[in-house]
């Protein structure tokens, strides 16, 4: 029996490598940040980004450099990167991943569609900026984001509350969330939601598969309504 078969009626999605890939506009600005406002000009080189949040890595960067990971000092870090961010989305690229669209408009003309949504590590105003420059973010009715928590899981349970208040009697299992990292599957989990794993980031079909993904597949490319029905 397929996803939608379940009577799934949120539908969230992660943004970098399930969504779109920005050829590391948001490292690039994230270095720049950390050079330019807080003369640090090699913080983000040993750092891994992928699946994390966004008020994870700066206070992990805060952390490893004696700077105390205050309020303050990511309100700085928050305006430094935004400023930066915009110019490093590829000029030349405003075409999400294959079979984005496809899957958006399959969902969205479905007789009863599920509500579409953002789960996600990046600031709000970080994610707008990209999935503006990707002509995506009118498709998402709301979000959660990456910038009050470091913890990903914790993100899944903001959007899991928020979405009982619009949703009545809402079960996690009517949840579908879409992610292309370990901790997108772990975060769906924690919540007990479902999940559907994407290999069009850093981590192959192998390797998310070890991690138990309700489905999985190489990327969005043929995810169409009758397709999950046959998952």
């Amino acid at each position: 029996m397929g996803v939608f078969a379940h009577m799934i009626r949120l539908v969230l999605f992660d943004i970098d490598g399930t969504l779109i890939l920005t050829g590391g506009a948001g490292i690039k600005a994230f270095a720049e940040a950390f050079t330019e406002e807080f003369n640090l000009p090699h913080a983000t080189e040993s750092i891994e980004f992928a699946g994390r949040t966004d008020r994870g890595l700066a206070c992990q960067v805060f952390r490893a450099n004696q700077i105390e990971p205050t309020q303050a000092n990511f309100d700085r870090f928050t305006e430094a990167y935004t400023q930066r961010l915009a110019k490093y989305l590829p000029a030349d690229n405003t075409q999400p991943l294959p079979g984005v669209i496809e899957l958006l408009d399959a969902i969205e003309t479905m007789p009863a569609p599920p509500v579409l949504g953002l789960l996600t590590g990046n600031l709000p105003f970080g994610a707008e900026l990209k999935l503006t420059h990707y002509h995506l973010w009118h498709r998402f009715e709301f979000g959660a984001f990456g910038d009050t928590t470091e913890d990903r899981n914790v993100i899944a349970q903001s959007a899991f509350e928020n979405a009982q208040s619009q949703f009545s009697n809402l079960s996690p299992s009517e949840i579908l969330i879409i992610g292309d990292t370990p901790a997108d599957i772990h975060c769906a989990q924690s919540i007990n939601a479902r999940v559907l794993a994407v290999a069009t980031g850093n981590f192959s079909e192998a390797q998310l598969a070890e991690h138990q993904p309700t489905f999985l597949a190489p990327d969005l490319t043929g995810i169409t309504l009758n397709v999950l029905n046959t998952l």
